[in-house]
């Protein structure tokens, strides 16, 4: 009788089970306002994974719904929100190429930039994603001159700005630490904006927390370790004659001279050395950037 008993209890148990699974794998065939109610429900009580499960019910049950550009703008927000900004930036994408008029377009370019910017908690890490910030920054500026957002957004690129300048000086030291004096001097060559006093900016300070495990940006928490005396020396290692040599060789070098001219007004200088820098980074064509050199010049 117990064996029974207990057989019936695993078997409706097991039963019980099936059944709860099954019922959220045979959801199909579903109207388009029952996913997107789905959606919203999920957002609101913060099941983002749900959320975007229901959101490729919708969009392959309906792809011409009227009520997929909402729900796609909704889980870009909802993401953004968690702090989820690739994600983020994935619907973005997804709005920008399938659903949004003009108008829209320029919203959801400023939230790409903002979900990029946002992205970027450390000044010194992620050097990739500090670029393509300022090109989309640049490159909105270029196609909305007239935006809203035109102040934001250029007050995002400054700090980019100083965040790639804090990162190249960080990489510069770490070369110091490495004797590759050449390296060294090459990245603190790179000024990309003339129009920042780059002596008046500071490095920006780390947390004390995580200053104790990556330094101050300066040098290593383990350095005290380390004897003052070179054990290796490094095949980029010159003495101080030859690295006057090369900083004179870098001083020359396209990377430095690139926005020196001459017979121009400083403020001439420093539109042509942004049209330079927007070309150099692909976001102008030449042309583009001849027309914008001529119209400076006629100023």
């Amino acid at each position: 009788m117990n064996i029974k008993i207990n057989f019936a209890l695993i078997l409706s148990i097991v039963l019980i089970l099936f059944t709860a699974c099954s019922k959220d794998i045979e959801e199909y065939n579903k109207p388009a306002i029952y996913w997107y109610g789905k959606i919203v429900s999920s957002v609101a009580d913060g099941s983002l994974e749900k959320a975007d499960n229901y959101y490729s019910s919708l969009q392959g049950e309906h792809i011409g719904s009227p009520l997929l550009p909402e729900a796609t703008m909704i889980l870009a927000i909802a993401h953004m929100y968690y702090e989820e900004y690739l994600l983020s930036e994935h619907f973005l994408n997804e709005y920008v190429k399938r659903y949004a008029t003009p108008n829209e377009k320029e919203d959801a370019e400023f939230l790409k930039i903002k979900a990029k910017y946002m992205a970027l908690p450390n000044p010194r890490r992620d050097q990739a994603l500090i670029q393509e910030a300022i090109e989309d920054g640049e490159r909105f500026k270029l196609n909305y001159p007239n935006s809203m957002y035109f102040s934001v957004v250029d007050t995002m690129l400054v700090r980019l700005y100083l965040a790639e300048a804090a990162l190249n000086e960080t990489i510069a030291d770490l070369y110091d630490r490495l004797d590759k004096p050449k390296s060294a001097v090459y990245y603190r060559s790179i000024k990309p904006q003339p129009w920042i006093k780059w002596a008046e900016v500071d490095r920006a300070n780390s947390a004390w927390y995580r200053e104790w495990f990556e330094g101050d940006g300066t040098e290593s928490w383990y350095a005290f370790m380390i004897p003052d005396t070179q054990s290796v020396v490094s095949r980029n290692s010159i003495s101080e004659d030859e690295n006057e040599t090369v900083e004179k060789k870098i001083e020359e070098s396209p990377v430095v001279q690139k926005n020196k001219t001459t017979s121009i007004s400083k403020s001439q200088q420093d539109e042509i050395a942004q049209a330079q820098e927007l070309k150099d980074k692909g976001i102008i064509t030449d042309e583009e950037f001849d027309a914008l050199k001529d119209e400076i010049l006629k100023k």
